[in-house]
């Protein structure tokens, strides 16, 4: 190690002789640390004696003795006693069952395992912690898989489904049918969802007592249910009574992130341009890669110049700037920044170029490449130069029409007939959208091309681009970009454009899980992120012991300068631990990073095997077998878990499993995951990172601050630097980065959360609609709030006298969608008398339809009314949403607070949604029908009633429906000619009503002598 010029922390405290305060401070700090957790154990433990006590009773039982208990437990639950009463008989009868199963071989995922497990007194710990709402953080290889069937046993016991969420497919099911054996022994049900399955299996795996699946299996059947079902008996569902979350920090941060969307392909109005716009991109990006190759190369012959002038220098850093915004990851430019020297003053120029002061000479700078790219936040713009060169014949291509202006001009062109006016409108919108389209493909593709790279944000496989998580290196299978960037990235890699889609029904995992009466969850690493779990999830995190004394060793980090020396570093550390026999673990942040060190591993004739997105069916496989001896396996950091590595035969004398980290990542529960995926069970282990300078931690988050000081110092390439205190640096980037995320996902579910009471109010009604056997009064509570809506504007019953305007409207509006014959003259009373007498006449006429329809038929009829009125508007809306969430930040610029603006702009949009949703379920009600048949006799008995009245009658609804409606030639007796309707989608059900038949009215005459005369 080598530390001159370097004025470290940890050097400065030895020189001045702070080492043994800092080391009392820290060991007092320690002593207090963990002290709630240490309470709440204590507290457990009486608990846990009182089972080991009953557990020792059990024994005495016979199979069938203690499979009963399970039903006198559920008769005791229903006789009034609470779980916690029962807990301890409860947990004592699961590990008992266990005991009793030790020694017998099962069958699991087509293997055949014995079962060799029973709880120990920590486990029993975990079991409390989960039943109680809590989060247990239990290290890895402490059986948390063990420890969920004690709470999740105990709260079956009340007839409701219990879950258990996994990462993925695979745990699911080897979970289910690994426990499920001891569920079973114990007389309850154990069910699991996975893909592809249909409804009825989904319903019957909710049917049972206990449910295993994935975060993602749960969150779409509930938009199913509730989003998609038209029937009750469509919904598989029961209820979100309580649920374990394993990996819950994997679940809830992670995957949080992305919502579950489901979605259908959207209206095809134009083909997609992507496809046309690529290869002018491709030109572009070539472009700029030649301009950037000649920038970078002038710019290092500049500095390597013996002589170098104060204006060269300049020069030379204002092109190494330009660079740097044209092409930041350009691997000349990285290698340039590894002298300290030229980094400082890249770093020192890009500062000052973007203060106030030197805007103007920035923009000249800018405009001389063809694009410039935003790292930080993925955006890429076109300059002036890109957009000549894209479009070097239109230089309006980029400029949007201004409609209202051209609207204007064509309206007073006195040449135009009106019809040439609309015409002339049409080609202004149609060119308006076309210009607009294609400015927006051409910023996706651009972003496409410049800041997504294949293998680190995506994957191609089968044909498909396959979204990366950023976090844990899992495809994410299903999940698309949106506003046509994956389209982008699809027409870049050459395979098929999908189109692009509409969102049906969307959550966030956060407001999903939060619908549960009560929520829990384990993992290994949940304690960075105990404030998150608690602001959102209202979880604590409770840390439970190992059952036996952790002895892993985590070494040092080992910092180099560059990227090269980094992997050789490593790969000489694998050499050497393979050499020995020691089986290593590696961990990689990206797809990318693991296939470049397989190359190099190749290259140096080391056996390895490679665990990346690529490879995510065998994940679970490929992970048991890193334990062996001599083994090596490539791994992204968050692969594998939920899999226990056991080491093999001679592998603790030779130290344990060997896990290494080629990159500290931006969170420190990431790292500390990949630590402990050895050393289970107190085996033995070790760990240990290597980083360089050029990573994204250290290049995007320590500029001028830890990586500045070293570089100054005197590292060569190929040194080594190593001490606990860069550790602590580190870290506490790690820190900063974690609290920003955290304010990001907590922003996010902030404007989610405006979301999700509209998503409740209007689940609310879908959900009553389907439950309900007749939504008759769904209907006319619609109705009513419609009615007094309307008669609100038309100020009736306002300070003021009604506009006789508004009025004569709103008579107008009654007549046309409803049979009701309104004038004028009867409105008349307070604001309610009136509202009540107009339902109560609607009523009277629903009751008259209601007469004639199949009554079979009817609560199915009102149900779509309300049903598809609700669908399509709550669809459109959702489309607004996405489009204002993505507006919305602009509001800024005004300095306004965006999410106050997208609350009160929300709430707008669903006063709009509710409107439509009335307006359309009124319109609906008397233009359905059962069948044929019905619509035809009511309309005869609508018609005879008419004629009764005489003249003067106001048109109505069914008149306006059946002039529509009607074959040509024929003209219904009571139809108004100015009153145009959609035609009615009717279907025969039922015979037609004869002459001589009973009158369906039910007045026991025969029709001709009653509503057919």
């Amino acid at each position: 190690m080598h530390f001159e010029g370097v004025d470290l922390p940890f050097a400065k405290a030895q020189r001045e002789g702070f080492t043994q305060p800092l080391s009392m401070l820290s060991f007092i700090l320690k002593k207090f640390a963990g002290r709630h957790h240490r309470k709440y154990i204590e507290k457990c433990r009486p608990i846990v004696a009182r089972i080991n006590e009953f557990e020792q009773q059990y024994q005495q039982l016979t199979e069938e003795q203690l499979r009963a208990k399970t039903e006198e437990f559920r008769a005791r639950v229903k006789g009034g006693e609470t779980l916690d009463q029962i807990l301890p008989e409860a947990f004592a009868a699961v590990k008992n069952a266990a005991r009793r199963m030790c020694g017998r071989s099962f069958t699991v995922c087509d293997h055949e395992l014995v079962w060799e497990m029973v709880h120990f007194d920590v486990q029993l710990i975990g079991g409390m912690t989960l039943h109680e709402g809590r989060i247990a953080e239990m290290a890895t290889g402490e059986g948390k898989t063990l420890v969920a069937t004690l709470p999740l046993y105990l709260n079956a016991l009340t007839g409701k489904n219990t879950q258990l969420v996994t990462v993925n497919d695979y745990l699911a099911r080897r979970d289910s049918e690994w426990m499920g054996h001891l569920y079973n022994f114990l007389g309850i049900s154990v069910g699991c969802i996975q893909q592809q399955m249909h409804s009825e299996q989904r319903r019957e795996m909710y049917g049972r007592d206990i449910t295993y699946g994935t975060a993602s299996e749960f969150g779409f059947d509930y938009l199913r249910d509730n989003g998609m079902a038209t029937r009750k008996e469509n919904q598989v569902q029961r209820d979100h009574f309580y649920c374990i979350v394993d990996e819950i920090d994997s679940i809830l941060v992670d995957e949080a992130r992305t919502p579950l969307i489901i979605s259908g392909p959207a209206p095809i109005e134009r083909e997609q341009p992507f496809t046309r716009l690529k290869p002018g991109v491709e030109q572009l990006v070539a472009a700029q890669l030649k301009l950037i190759n000649h920038l970078v190369k002038d710019a290092s012959d500049l500095l390597e110049k013996p002589a170098l002038t104060p204006d060269e220098r300049q020069i030379a850093a204002m092109k190494l700037l330009q660079v740097k915004l044209g092409m930041p990851k350009n691997k000349q430019l990285l290698r340039l920044q590894e002298n300290p020297e030229w980094r400082k003053l890249l770093d020192k120029t890009d500062v000052e170029m973007h203060s106030d002061f030197n805007k103007t000479e920035l923009y000249k700078y800018k405009e001389e490449l063809f694009f410039v790219i935003d790292e930080k936040n993925h955006q890429a713009d076109l300059t002036e130069v890109g957009r000549k060169k894209l479009r070097p014949d239109d230089p309006d291509a980029f400029v949007l029409p201004d409609l209202a202006s051209l609207f204007i001009d064509i309206e007073k062109d006195t040449t135009k007939s009106p019809e040439e006016k609309e015409q002339a409108k049409r080609d202004a919108q149609n060119r308006y959208e076309v210009v607009s389209e294609d400015i927006h493909a051409l910023s996706q593709l651009l972003r496409a091309y410049s800041i997504y790279e294949r293998d680190v944000e995506y994957v191609v496989q089968e044909g498909k681009v396959v979204i990366v998580d950023e976090n844990t290196g899992r495809i994410m299978s299903g999940r698309r970009w949106s506003d046509g960037l994956h389209q982008a990235v699809e027409a870049k890699e050459n395979v098929t454009i999908e189109r692009e889609t509409r969102t049906y029904a969307t959550v966030t995992i956060q407001n999903y899980f939060r619908m549960y009466e009560k929520l829990a969850g384990m993992t290994g690493t949940a304690e960075t992120e105990a404030t998150e779990f608690n602001e959102i999830y209202r979880l604590a995190v409770t840390q439970i012991p190992t059952n036996k004394p952790g002895i892993r060793v985590d070494l040092n980090d080992s910092i180099f300068k560059t990227r090269r020396d980094k992997y050789n570093a490593v790969v000489k550390q694998i050499q050497e631990a393979q050499a020995r026999g020691q089986p290593v673990l590696v961990g990689t942040v990206t797809v990318e990073q693991s296939e470049v060190l397989s190359r190099m591993l190749k290259r140096a004739n080391v056996i390895h095997t490679v665990l990346n997105a690529k490879f995510h069916q065998q994940e679970a496989e490929i992970v048991t077998r890193a334990g062996q001896r001599g083994a090596v396996t490539i791994a992204t950091n968050m692969a594998g878990r939920g899999t226990d590595i056991k080491l093999g035969e001679g592998v603790r004398e030779l130290g344990g499993l060997f896990v290494v980290g080629t990159e500290r990542h931006e969170s420190r529960r990431i790292d500390r995951q990949l630590r402990g995926r050895c050393s289970r069970q107190g085996d033995p282990g070790q760990t240990k990172f290597f980083l360089s300078l050029e990573d994204d931690l250290m290049r995007l988050f320590l500029q001028g601050n830890l990586a500045s000081k070293i570089m100054e110092g005197s590292m060569q390439e190929g040194e080594e630097l190593e001490h606990k205190w860069l550790n602590y640096s580190i870290e506490s980037a790690q820190k900063k980065v974690e609290q920003q995320n955290f304010s990001i996902r907590k922003r996010l579910l902030q404007y989610d959360d405006v979301l999700n009471k509209q998503r409740e109010v209007i689940y609310g009604i879908r959900n009553a609609a389907l439950h309900s056997d007749r939504p008759k009064d769904i209907i006319f509570e619609m109705i009513e709030e419609e009615i007094a809506s309307r008669l609100e504007a038309a100020n009736y019953g306002g300070k003021g006298d009604a506009n006789a305007t508004n009025l004569e409207a709103l008579v107008g509006w009654l007549n046309s969608h409803f049979p009701v014959s309104a004038k004028v003259d009867e409105l008349t009373g307070d604001l309610e008398t009136l509202l009540k007498a107009l339902v109560e006449r609607i009523r009277k006429a629903y009751a008259l339809k209601e007469s004639v329809e199949d009554q079979a038929a009817l609560g199915g009829l009102e149900r779509y009314i309300v049903i598809n009125a609700i669908d399509h508007h709550w669809q459109e809306h959702l489309t607004e949403m996405e489009e204002l969430r993505r507006s919305i930040g602009l509001r800024s610029y005004g300095q306004k607070d965006p999410l106050s603006e997208y609350k009160g702009e929300a709430f707008r949009f669903f006063e709009e949604l509710m409107n439509n949703v009335r307006l359309q379920i009124c319109t609906s009600l008397f233009r359905s029908a059962t069948n044929r048949d019905a619509f035809e006799n009511l309309f005869a008995i609508l018609s005879r009633s008419a004629r009764m009245q005489g003249p003067a009658a106001a048109p109505t609804a069914l008149g306006a429906a059946a002039a529509s409606a009607a074959p040509a030639g024929e003209a219904p007796a009571a139809a108004a000619p100015e009153i145009t309707l959609p035609a009615v989608t009717i279907r025969r059900e039922t015979p037609k009503v004869g002459r001589n038949d009973p009158c369906p009215c039910g007045s026991g005459k025969k029709f001709k002598n009653c509503h057919g005369a």
